[in-house]
């Protein structure tokens, strides 16, 4: 190079440099700040996404027991209303009948009765040579102990904390009891209002419930029977409203009823002017019998 050339500035270069560094800088940093904005998030959505089976079941019979709980505050709103415009519209008001109420299971009882406890058997007395399907609480189980009970005349009953009615389904997955849109563990526990000595006589003439017990006393299953001076159950909180129902062609519909005399037509004029044939009454749903042995 000659001695009196002029070296090549850098300046613009090294400002090019710096800008570039500070602009990775601010990338990195943007990053950062979302990294730690999802974290946050994430962290807040724990308690609405479950991220198991158990927290989504959890979840959902808190939903169902608030929604459970608005019903019949409604419920009873409705009926407020409704007496109001009664009595504005000037009709008598109307006194159910109380065995009508209790069937419905629309209004609390209070009375004598029993409390039917029914559970796995622990885990530390099982073996290998007995089937592990023994040894838990089945479904039907349950129905055949609730069965018992209602044919030795009780008066209402409870499953859990909640009321029985005529639409009630049992159901159980697993171990797990499912009934109205709650999840339950064993022990399962029915509360039956009735008179003690009759409720404990059924359960002794039914054949499924002597095979329960009788396992319970060969396996270990929980089976207790408590007879109450008083119990107390809630008045039912849900629909009641069938979707569909269908009675087996086996089963008649309220026996002892005469039957209606089936309709003839004359020259074809009466299905004429209805229109042709008239469709058969609504169906109703008729509970189905228990299976007499619980042996798998």
């Amino acid at each position: 190079m000659p001695e009196n050339a002029t070296p090549p500035s850098r300046g613009p270069r090294r400002r090019g440099l710096a800008r570039g560094a500070g602009a990775v800088g601010l990338v990195l940093g943007m990053s950062g700040m979302l990294f730690t904005v999802n974290a946050r998030s994430a962290g807040a959505d724990d308690a609405r996404h479950p991220q198991d089976l158990q927290e989504l079941t959890q979840q959902q019979a808190a939903t169902v027991e608030r929604l459970s709980a608005e019903v019949d505050e409604l419920r009873a709103e409705v009926e407020a209303l409704t007496a109001e415009q009664n009595a504005l519209a000037g009709r008598p008001e109307v006194d159910p009948d109380p065995g009508e109420v209790v069937a419905a299971g629309s209004s609390p009882v209070t009375g004598r009765g029993l409390v039917v406890s029914l559970d796995d058997a622990p885990v530390d007395t099982r073996r290998d040579d007995v089937n592990a399907d023994l040894l838990v609480v089945h479904q039907q189980d349950i129905q055949s102990v609730m069965n018992a009970l209602w044919a030795g005349g009780a008066e209402a009953m409870g499953l859990m904390d909640q009321r029985v009615v005529s639409t009630t389904g049992v159901q159980c997955q697993g171990n797990v009891l499912r009934l109205h849109g709650r999840m339950y563990s064993p022990p399962f526990v029915i509360t039956v209002v009735g008179d003690p000595g009759q409720l404990r006589n059924a359960l002794g003439e039914d054949p499924a419930v002597r095979s329960y017990v009788r396992d319970a006393g060969e396996l270990g299953l929980g089976w207790e029977v408590e007879d109450r001076d008083s119990v107390e159950l809630p008045a039912y909180s849900g629909a009641t409203e069938l979707s569909w129902a269908q009675v087996p062609d086996d089963v008649e519909v309220l026996p002892g009823l005469p039957a209606p005399a089936p309709t003839v037509p004359t020259d074809g004029g009466d299905d004429a002017k209805a229109g042709g044939p008239q469709p058969a009454a609504p169906l109703v749903t008729v509970p189905s019998s228990a299976p007499a042995g619980r042996r798998l």
